[in-house]
């Protein structure tokens, strides 16, 4: 990991907590303080790439060079840095997890300056993946039965991003992706058809459907909206006829205007022809909401591109996540900021597949009957177990199947509860009784 990629003030604390010998155990936990609006769960995801990181931590001789000159860093705390790596343990929830406000999505337990350091980028990574796979789950609930293909790179917030994306809307589901470097590093099938400009290229669009199913006649998918979409699903159905295209290999793509409308012409017209199991593919400015419009008006679509929305996750592109202290060398701490409180000590979280809210705990009570959705992931800097894509599939399965039906849905849902043990309500009492707290002088009048 490049160490430099965290916030000064982080580094800051590390070298004053290293100048006075604070290295004691620390327990960081992190956690979304609220669900967006029109959000009744998030999905747990980022976990590969966050430990990832943990485990390559360290500052790199060029850093260091830059902290002493351009920072003004003393030798000595250059040095101390020099010696970081990351040596703590890390408990998180699975990748595919659904989780609800207030129940952490990992905890770290490190020397306080390595715990400290590495704020920044858990942060990052965990609310940017949870956010993307959380909507990428949401369009699979809107088109339960259709086949989903992840069209985001061209909108994504960078390489990286598009890469991420592809990997998450897999997570939740999506059957492919059109991010050929993303489908290869990850395992995934690459997925496309053609763009207005290939049939622009062409004499005309005859000439350039002609041209792609001469060229890859396996599943040719026609684009037909370029200049009139019912010319272009009968140009398709020509080609079809002329090179004797098999009616299975055979698919067109709707890109705009009606997609309900044009759909169920298309239907028509290639029933008509013979091409019954020719299949029908939508793009153009998806989002969840839609393809639930369009599943529930029962349009003829077999698969469907989605791009921009669950690229950026666009009606809540970020999550109101917080990565903090809740425990210095045996002693719970927390938070009494108003609207900003946090819970002390080290947490678990209780599931009971028979119903019912789920239980804020503490890491050391157990609840007989129920699941517990943290387990180690990192015991002394080294990963523990394997973060496997087709397993984090499944588990995501798993969870939308317990969910309650209010919480799946996409308007106004309702999260299943979070509520905390008698314990844990009352170690928080106890270390908020301890706390002086400061009020505020009465206003002049």
């Amino acid at each position: 990991m490049n160490a430099l990629r965290t916030d000064l003030y982080e580094i800051r604390m590390a070298v004053s907590y290293l100048r006075r010998g604070m290295t004691g155990p620390a327990a960081f936990s992190l956690f979304a303080r609220n669900l967006p609006p029109e959000r009744g769960f998030l999905v747990a995801a980022g976990l590969d790439e966050a430990l990832a990181e943990l485990h390559g931590f360290r500052f790199e001789p060029e850093e260091l060079g830059y902290l002493r000159e351009s920072v003004r860093l003393p030798a000595a705390d250059v040095e101390a840095l020099s010696q970081l790596r990351f040596t703590g343990d890390v408990r998180a929830v699975p990748e595919g997890r659904v989780v609800f406000a207030g129940e952490p999505l990992l905890e770290v337990t490190a020397p306080l300056p390595e715990a400290q350091l590495v704020e920044t980028v858990l942060l990052n990574t965990i609310t940017f993946t949870t956010a993307i796979a959380t909507k990428a789950a949401r369009c699979r609930l809107a088109a339960p039965d259709a086949e989903l293909i992840d069209f985001s790179a061209r909108r994504t917030h960078g390489a990286s991003a598009a890469l991420a994306s592809a990997r998450l809307t897999a997570l939740a589901g999506f059957r492919g992706t059109s991010n050929v470097e993303g489908a290869f590093r990850h395992g995934l099938r690459a997925a496309g058809t053609m763009a207005h400009s290939y049939v622009q290229a062409f004499p005309s669009e005859l000439d350039a459907f002609r041209a792609f199913a001469e060229d890859f006649p396996a599943a040719p998918v026609f684009l037909v909206d370029t200049v009139d979409p019912v010319r272009g699903i009968a140009h398709a159905i020509e080609v079809a006829g002329e090179l004797g295209l098999a009616p299975a290999s055979v698919g067109i793509r709707l890109d705009s205007d009606d997609l309900l409308a044009q759909s169920r012409t298309a239907r028509r017209m290639l029933d008509d022809a013979g091409l019954a199991a020719a299949r029908i593919m939508a793009s153009g400015g998806l989002d969840e909401y839609e393809l639930e419009r369009l599943t529930a008006a029962g349009a003829p679509i077999d698969a469907y591109g989605v791009g921009t929305a669950v690229g950026v996750s666009a009606d809540a592109p970020a999550l109101d996540t917080a990565y903090k202290l809740v425990e210095y060398a045996g002693r719970p701490v927390m938070k009494l900021s108003a609207g900003k409180r946090t819970l002390p000590g080290a947490k678990q979280v209780y599931r009971f597949r028979t119903g019912g809210p789920d239980v804020l705990a503490l890491a050391r009570e157990s609840r007989p009957g129920g699941e517990a959705l943290l387990v180690p992931v990192m015991l002394h800097g080294r990963r523990v177990g394997s973060q496997d894509l087709t397993r984090a599939r499944a588990r995501l399965a798993r969870d939308l199947a317990w969910l309650p039906q209010s919480a799946r849905l996409l308007r106004r849902p309702v999260p299943v509860e979070v509520r905390c043990s008698a314990a844990l309500s009352c170690l928080a009492g106890e270390v908020a009784a301890r706390m002086p707290i400061r009020r505020q002088p009465a206003l002049i009048r």
